[in-house]
């Protein structure tokens, strides 16, 4: 009898996978219907999100609550929907330069809202009922940063509880006694999948609730939700989902909410080729917290087994923006074969709501272990520093009328401007700008310079980097975003 059960389980728990995974293909496919178009940037703000939270007001599928404020004054909102009996917590932007997940979440109030897959959704909010809080930390949101007003990392104030914030969160798990909870953060873009030229796109935790990092009930169906994510998230970016650090971190609210009898799971938005604003993360994101919460409605996962959880590839942080391999350079009269790992680091502007970037040399050396965004197989070409063109150049017109690309092969990475406004300084040209009587600034292949240079093999100038960015000059292939202007 007990295997006849267990038979009839494992069948209707494979029945009911098959359903979510169906479903969660057709959202994959439909997203562009639920997409919140008024949050089409990372650097979102407090007053970006009221308006839709007042919205929310207004529809009485809906139980909207001010739970708290931050230290600077700025309410932190509870939206609830569901009338279950399993209780589902989900917070965003603890760190407030973290907001991929918060645009997700407005992503499934649209789609909550809509008219498609009422039977569906039927079944998701009579099982569940879920509890949002977008933008835990709006202060830190305002000035893109991690941190809030007082300067402490939320995540590592659950014991002391000295930020309003942390108190908030602390208060609201309690109340809620919550079955889950979803940790939602991003993650640098330059993780990757463990011994992977593959980015960490998305990573995942059940965090530990001790050092021996057990594994009791809790913590376990945490892992087994995390495990048909991944399944799921491997249909559109395959190879590129890794598992966080588990080691046991006493101060954080992840570990601690595990410990305190809430399943909890960390979802990490990392990187994705050619997604600077994230987003397509914010696609997987919306999909992958969807498809968690139908796979907690129906039971299905649990009979996914545990072992699974750990055959997901452990994040790793070997990815550059840009990797150039066995170039030649010459120091002292002798040539070296070099690797060197570039990053395009983001510079805010003073309102905190654009950026521009500036190149990096990370690392240098042998980087055989190491991967790229983009890499560039430059073996046989020397390195060449960037020279400036001998004549000043009058005005930014003048300069746009001019072949830049014909600068670049003839190795002129810098130019002289007599004149210049504002807004020239934001330079969406591929060659950098000097006033008309500054040195052009020295260029060393060392870690924390700035690149700009030529590679030449055989006499021909193939390919400039530019302020870090990879241009190819024979077909002017490149994602180039800005060159620098290096202006009083």
């Amino acid at each position: 009898m007990k295997s006849i059960l267990t038979l009839v389980l494992a069948i209707f728990s494979l029945s009911a996978m098959a359903q979510v995974n169906d479903m969660t293909t057709s959202l994959y496919d439909s997203y562009s219907k639920y997409k919140e178009p008024s949050l089409d940037k990372r650097r979102i703000k407090h007053n970006d999100i009221q308006p839709l939270i007042n919205t929310l007001k207004n529809n009485s599928a809906y139980t909207v609550q001010k739970v708290g404020e931050s230290i600077k004054g700025k309410n932190i909102s509870l939206i609830s929907i569901g009338t279950g009996d399993i209780n589902v917590f989900l917070w965003s932007q603890m760190h407030g330069d973290e907001p991929t997940a918060t645009q997700a979440i407005f992503d499934i109030f649209n789609f909550l809202n809509s008219p498609d897959f009422k039977e569906e959704k039927k079944e998701l909010l009579s099982r569940l009922t879920l509890h949002f809080m977008p933008m835990l930390n709006p202060d830190g949101a305002e000035v893109f940063t991690r941190r809030n007003a007082l300067g402490i990392d939320i995540n590592r104030d659950a014991l002391m509880l000295q930020s309003p914030e942390g108190q908030v969160l602390k208060r609201i798990r309690d109340s809620l006694d919550a079955d889950f909870g979803f940790n939602l953060h991003d993650q640098s873009t330059y993780y990757n999948a463990e011994r992977t030229s593959k980015p960490a796109t998305i990573s995942y935790l059940a965090p530990a609730y001790n050092y021996e990092k057990d594994i009791n009930d809790v913590r376990g169906n945490a892992m087994k939700v995390i495990v048909f994510m991944n399944n799921i998230i491997q249909k559109y970016a395959p190879g590129q989902v890794g598992r966080y650090n588990d080691d046991f971190e006493p101060r954080a609210f992840g570990d601690n909410i595990q410990k305190w009898g809430t399943s909890a799971i960390l979802i990490e938005s990392g990187g994705f080729k050619n997604d600077v604003e994230k987003q397509e993360i914010r696609k997987l994101n919306f999909v992958s917290v969807l498809s968690a919460c139908y796979t907690i409605a129906n039971g299905a996962y649990k009979t996914i087994p545990l072992e699974d959880y750990e055959k997901i590839p452990q994040n790793d942080r070997k990815l550059f923006d840009l990797k150039i391999e066995r170039f030649t350079h010459k120091l002292l009269e002798k040539d070296y074969i070099l690797d060197i790992g570039i990053n395009h680091l983001e510079v805010e502007d003073e309102n905190h709501e654009t950026f521009y970037n500036v190149g990096r040399i990370v690392e240098k050396g042998d980087l055989s272990t190491f991967y790229g965004y983009e890499t560039l197989d430059a073996t046989g070409y020397r390195l060449i520093e960037g020279k400036v063109y001998p004549k000043i150049i009058q005005t930014m017109e003048v300069l746009k009328s001019m072949d830049i690309y014909e600068l670049l092969k003839s190795g002129y990475t810098y130019v002289r401007l007599a004149k210049f406004s504002q807004e020239d300084k934001e330079v969406s040209l591929p060659i950098n700008i000097l006033d008309e009587d500054q040195k052009v600034p020295g260029f060393f292949v060392n870690i924390g310079n700035t690149p700009n240079f030529i590679l030449q093999k055989d006499g021909s100038a193939d390919y400039a980097v530019v302020n870090g960015f990879l241009i190819n000059l024979k077909t002017k292939e490149n994602n180039f975003k800005n060159a620098i202007y290096y202006g009083k």
